[in-house]
């Protein structure tokens, strides 16, 4: 199934935990209009409201995704046929899903994957940490894969400072027959270009543009810690 993204799109995701100020449909249909107004070419959300908010305010494609989180249970993206059914009634064009070799509340990657393609006829962005994740995804029908969760599973944690996995951007896209996509720890133009030329598809960015709360303590680390003990000006 074709993939909705021409090669070089810039995706932007908008998400905000409940934690967040900016949880919202409302906000993250804003966040949207912005980032697209900036030139992203799509958006990555998260939930039937948000998706449907974002659906109604800006015209390029979504992915979509439903994070449900099942205590005992590692995968938190999409995991079961019926989260993928609300992202698709919700709007989405696109449905992202943890390919992860990791336990899921749900049935197994490869029967959601199918699900999404034959009966809400959507193309499947699998969510992937590894090289042999990625491969399994493929031949279960995905018609995309995304670095998203490389550094974020117990076999492959990094620090949250952590450059984004080029490496496996590189070696993903010289070996698989479908798009990749890199998403995950990008926080300047600089590593975004050096995704284009390890071969990605499209690149996600995320936090660097969509979470002002933790772009903000990102600067607030570099204050002298007299500053940060005080307050600044």
């Amino acid at each position: 199934m074709k993939l909705p993204l021409p090669r070089g799109t810039l995706v932007v995701s908008c998400q905000a935990r409940p934690d967040n100020p900016l949880h919202g449909a409302g906000f993250m249909a804003a966040m949207a209009m912005a980032a697209v107004a900036g030139g992203a070419a799509a958006i990555r959300a998260n939930g039937a409201a948000d998706i449907a908010a974002i659906h109604r305010a800006v015209p390029v494609p979504i992915i979509g995704l439903r994070k449900r989180h099942t205590p005992g249970f590692a995968v938190e993206i999409t995991p079961a046929i019926k989260d993928a059914t609300e992202v698709v009634a919700a709007g989405a064009d696109i449905v992202a899903v943890d390919a992860t070799h990791r336990p899921r509340d749900g049935e197994g990657v490869a029967e959601v994957i199918a699900a999404i393609r034959t009966t809400l006829v959507r193309p499947v962005l699998a969510d992937i940490a590894t090289v042999a994740e990625a491969q399994a995804a493929v031949m279960a029908g995905a018609d995309a894969v995304a670095t998203t969760l490389s550094g974020y599973t117990e076999a492959t944690l990094t620090s949250r400072d952590a450059a984004p996995d080029l490496a496996l951007v590189a070696q993903l896209a010289a070996t698989l027959p479908v798009p990749v996509i890199a998403e995950g720890r990008f926080w300047s133009p600089d590593e975004v270009a050096r995704a284009f030329d390890a071969g990605a598809w499209a690149v996600v960015i995320g936090t660097a543009i969509t979470n002002p709360r933790e772009i903000t303590r990102r600067f607030v680390a570099a204050l002298p810690i007299t500053a940060r003990s005080e307050g600044a000006c």
